[in-house]
């Protein structure tokens, strides 16, 4: 994949992180259905990137995918409660006390322990169907995107006031 459609690919799955958190923002008015829908999006293109990307032969793919899938649903639910984090922390973000602040930084360090156990977990489940090089690429192409929804989580959420 070219540099050019990789960062059209990244660029996608942060403006839909971006719409994603400013949606659950306190002034927004998001339902459900557009949560989900948004959800879904970003699911594609991650998706999409890492099928790109990751070069697999028709054996490892019919293989692969499965694995992945069961990855996905169990990485989604992380991300909810991160998304739910992120969501008490703008609701609160102009009244915040030092207990609430207290309270959402060890959820956060919470969910990440649970992302890095999952992905622990699923570092054996993926090098059981293939090669050991596109474990390590794939895992590559997850943080490359996990670092620009960072980035750009980053740029939209302020820091906390004292």
């Amino acid at each position: 994949m070219s540099n050019a459609r990789a960062r059209v690919a990244l660029f996608s799955l942060a403006a839909l992180s971006w719409v994603l958190v400013g949606a659950g923002k306190p002034s927004g008015v998001a339902t459900d259905t557009n949560l989900e829908i948004l959800r879904d999006s970003i699911r594609a293109n991650r998706k999409a990137l890492i099928a790109t990307n990751l070069g697999l032969t028709d054996d490892e793919a019919k293989k692969f995918w499965p694995v992945y899938d069961r990855y996905e649903k169990e990485l989604t639910a992380i991300n909810d409660k991160f998304l739910q984090l992120i969501q008490d922390y703008t609701a609160h973000f102009n009244d915040l006390t030092d207990d609430q602040a207290m309270k959402i930084l060890n959820d956060y360090l919470a969910v990440e322990a649970d992302r890095v156990k999952l992905r622990q977990d699923y570092v054996k489940q993926f090098a059981a169907v293939v090669p050991g090089l596109k474990v390590a690429r794939f895992f590559q192409i997850e943080n490359k995107m996990d670092a620009v929804m960072r980035y750009d989580l980053a740029s939209t959420i302020p820091v906390v006031k004292q």
